[in-house]
């Protein structure tokens, strides 16, 4: 699950992970649209964190199509 923080909360986009692997159309269609908003936030300073159960937070510069929730948390902008 791709998680993006916004002001009306967070927007989610999630995928099937042993449907990618068989190359299944919806869940490809899936994680490309996540890896480009991936892209897109990261080039806008958004700093991006790998979840997962019992682990430590993890902060990340890449997309992981294999990690089992990313948070994409924009760039603060003081006023």
């Amino acid at each position: 699950m791709l998680r993006v923080m916004s002001r009306r909360g967070d927007d989610r986009i999630t995928w099937d992970a042993q449907k990618v692997e068989t190359h299944d159309p919806e869940a490809m269609a899936a994680i490309h649209e996540a890896e480009r908003i991936f892209m897109d936030e990261r080039k806008k300073g958004a700093t991006a964190f790998k979840v997962e159960p019992g682990k430590t937070v993890e902060r990340i510069d890449k997309f992981d199509r294999t990690a089992e929730q990313i948070v994409l948390v924009p760039r603060v902008v003081g006023g």
